[in-house]
């Protein structure tokens, strides 16, 4: 897409753009480097994936072609893909996400998946995402549990006001309840929920240095920042959920690599739960932690 191969007489073809674009990513040392310049262009477009392949020798050209340029610019700098075209799925739902909110990442659906196994069908229960950001985790467990009042809260208004937009989006901001708030604080007094769902900032302080330029350098620091030993959020959230949990219910967190140890002995340590456990990943890396109310 340079000046001097345009000069030359380069056809700037569908076909061009990515194989172009993809050299590009991978000279940044970007993995996805073919998948993003697919996302980017089809949205670019204003097309869906599978139509570029349809399309493979059309030639893009004005509006379009504007975007796309730009939206590769701002991608060599590390900006993330989805940030860029400002959408992502999660468990098979499309959701907006902005730089005010961590983008969702596959092995949080492993969370989504553990609380729905244990969240019957056919019951009216009450859950509470705690730190929700785009909303992803309240809304896949209301759209999979039409019974339950979901409570989601977030330190943040501007990721409040995106997870609400994108419950709308779904129809489904009359089945969650959104609290601004630092964690527990947010909650109504009182209130007893049946889940208790977080994915809490778990990265040590001192690892954020060592992460990849699309982490470090655009998501929001404060939902990846866990402190000195990345447990800080961790901790509140393990001692305080037992007083918000139904006798027999259960709190659902995301944890780091290496946590599993730590998280579990901070469980025991309060007493007031059992049934603790830790699923992997998949990458094999322990990731979900469980545990059950004693009441």
């Amino acid at each position: 897409m340079d000046g001097q191969a345009s000069r030359r007489g380069q056809v700037w073809s569908v076909q061009a753009l990515l194989q172009w674009t993809t050299q590009f990513f991978e000279s940044k040392g970007i993995e996805s480097a073919r998948l993003d310049a697919e996302l980017l262009l089809a949205h670019a477009l204003g097309w869906k994936r599978i139509d570029l392949y349809a399309h493979y020798d059309h030639v893009p050209s004005g509006e379009g072609l504007a975007r796309f340029r730009e939206m590769v610019k701002e991608r060599g700098r590390r900006v993330p893909t989805r940030y860029l075209t400002g959408a992502c799925e999660f468990y098979s739902i499309p959701l907006a996400v902005t730089p005010a909110v961590l983008i969702p990442r596959p092995e949080t659906e492993l969370l989504v998946e553990r609380a729905l196994a244990l969240l019957p069908k056919d019951a009216v229960t009450t859950v509470a995402d705690l730190g929700t950001g785009s909303g992803a985790i309240a809304i896949a467990v209301a759209a999979h549990r039409p019974l339950a009042r979901v409570v989601a809260t977030d330190s943040s208004a501007e990721a409040l006001a995106l997870a609400r937009a994108n419950a709308e989006r779904h129809g489904l901001a009359g089945a969650i309840e959104f609290r601004q708030g630092h964690w527990f604080a947010a909650l109504e007094p009182g209130a007893l929920f049946d889940a208790v769902l977080s994915n809490p900032p778990y990265v040590a302080a001192g690892d954020l240095a060592a992460a990849m330029p699309e982490v470090r350098d655009h998501e929001p620091r404060l939902a990846l920042d866990g402190g000195a030993d990345g447990l800080d959020a961790l901790r509140v959230i393990v001692a305080g959920a037992a007083e918000w949990l139904r006798p027999g219910g259960w709190l659902i967190v995301e944890i780091g690599a290496g946590q599993a140890q730590g998280v579990m002995r901070l469980a025991t340590e309060t007493g007031l739960y059992e049934a603790m456990q830790v699923a992997p990943d998949y990458a094999g890396i322990p990731r979900i932690a469980s545990m059950k109310s004693r009441g």
